[in-house]
């Protein structure tokens, strides 16, 4: 691979000496602008593979350099030169596509990992990440997958914080996990933690870490998640359910790039992309004061909103298709794989609400091929609910339904709507709805929800 290239775009020439006499120790050639029209003829004259720009020039600023690169050369990455403590600049600058930002002074070490990941973007991703994609792509031919295929694409080629939106069982993960593999972290760790899972007393001790004897239990140095996501992606799931005290914390993280364990005396560096998501409204959160507006703003530099599978019933065919096949291959002996949806099943299927979106299609696909007795799946092998919409006390009886079949359909949201709010954790739900663990599990079974 040839030398890497790089225009550096800043008026002050310390600071263009300092970055130049860098990345020349990283084997970068660097080429230099002073204004902004230095920079386009620069960029007009050869190939680069990253470019450096201050947030203020002679005559007129980083976005403009911005604006044009993205529009002439679009697989270029842009870093922003901010100036320090300038979050809402660096938080714009992002929005508006930059690949990341180094606010001045310059940190020498954060201004190498920087352009250390910048340029992995030069060459092939990894064998390893191709399995992943294999492994972890979004099925669909809908024009809302294609458009969420595309926007990780994009998103993937910068540092940006990001937040995912959706129900539960539309793939929030799924997406997450895309976004860090098809990137230039995608050989560093990707880790996942459920927010709302960790109680309460450890949140801080997960996330940042803790030394030995801060308190009761801490029997060793423990690093905390940032930490074990050194060089990669952190993805905070259900980040709605922190505690106020942590996320002041978890905002000081990530505008400083540097933790304190619990009982530290100093803080740490840390190098790690944010990806955040949830399934309830961040909006409302902070309306209600559950949650901070200024940890909102930092972590909601981009959202990607994962559509419902009622949004595109033209995509359940394929992923049907694909849950069958990965049925066939995970029951060695069964004969799932010569299983297909008859036309009738696939329509109904096509009706159905999917209040659990992807995850309840497939309980209904594994159920239906535990008891189906041919190769091919009916209508009735489905165990589906008889309506079309799920309905409430609000609306009223559908003069249509019988009572057993509108008492079921109130039992079956209850059911679902506690299972939501516990992030699945059933003993949590069946507390949640007064019965014993054992009668949810006997109504999950009957619902088909299991």
């Amino acid at each position: 691979m040839n030398k890497a290239q790089a225009l550096v775009v800043d008026d002050e020439p310390d600071i263009l000496d300092l970055i130049e006499i860098t990345l020349g120790r990283m084997d970068v050639q660097v080429r230099t602008a002073l204004t902004l029209a230095d920079a386009i003829r620069t960029l007009q004259q050869g190939r680069f593979d990253l470019c450096l720009t201050d947030m203020n020039l002679p005559d007129g600023s980083g976005f403009d350099l911005l604006h044009h690169i993205a529009e002439h050369r679009p697989d270029l990455p842009v870093a922003m030169i901010t100036a320090h403590g300038s979050l809402e600049s660096a938080v714009a600058a992002m929005k508006a596509g930059a690949f990341d930002f180094v606010p001045k002074p310059v940190d020498l070490k954060q201004l190498r990992t920087l352009v250390g990941s910048a340029l992995k973007l030069r060459g092939p991703l990894a064998t390893s990440n191709e399995r992943d994609r294999m492994q972890a792509r979004l099925l669909g031919d809908s024009a809302a997958m294609e458009q969420i295929r595309r926007l990780i694409a994009k998103l993937a080629r910068n540092q940006a914080p990001v937040f995912i939106t959706g129900e539960s069982g539309t793939g929030k993960e799924l997406a997450a996990r895309l976004i860090h593999s098809q990137g230039p972290r995608g050989e560093a760790p990707f880790v996942a933690v459920n927010c709302g899972a960790i109680p309460q007393d450890l949140v801080e001790s997960e996330l940042f870490g803790h030394k030995k004897g801060s308190f009761t239990g801490a029997v060793g140095d423990k690093e905390g998640l940032f930490r074990a996501a050194e060089g990669g992606t952190l993805f905070l799931d259900e980040i709605a359910d922190l505690p106020l005290p942590a996320q002041v914390k978890l905002l000081r993280a990530i505008q400083e790039k540097c933790v304190r364990p619990v009982g530290a005396s100093r803080e740490v560096p840390v190098n790690v992309r944010i990806i955040s998501a949830s399934h309830r409204d961040l909006t409302t959160e902070v309306d209600k004061g559950r949650f901070r507006q200024d940890l909102f703003y930092r972590i909601n530099v981009i959202e990607l909103r994962m559509p419902a599978l009622r949004e595109r019933p033209q995509d359940i065919p394929l992923l049907a298709d694909h849950l069958l096949n990965q049925l066939a291959r995970s029951q060695p002996g069964v004969e799932v794989a010569r299983m297909r949806l008859a036309p009738a099943a696939i329509e109904a299927l096509k009706r159905h609400p999917f209040p659990g979106n992807v995850r309840e299609l497939e309980n209904i696909l594994e159920r239906a091929t535990a008891l189906c007795e041919s190769s091919r799946i009916e209508v009735e092998d489905l165990y589906l609910s008889k309506t079309e919409c799920q309905p409430t006390v609000e609306e009223g009886m559908d003069e249509r339904l019988p009572l057993e079949d509108y008492l079921g359909e109130i039992e079956r949201r209850a059911i679902l709507n506690a299972l939501e709010e516990t992030h699945w954790n059933r003993t949590a739900a069946a507390r949640k709805l007064g019965m014993t663990l054992r009668s949810l599990r006997y109504r999950l079974s009957k619902l088909g929800i299991e």
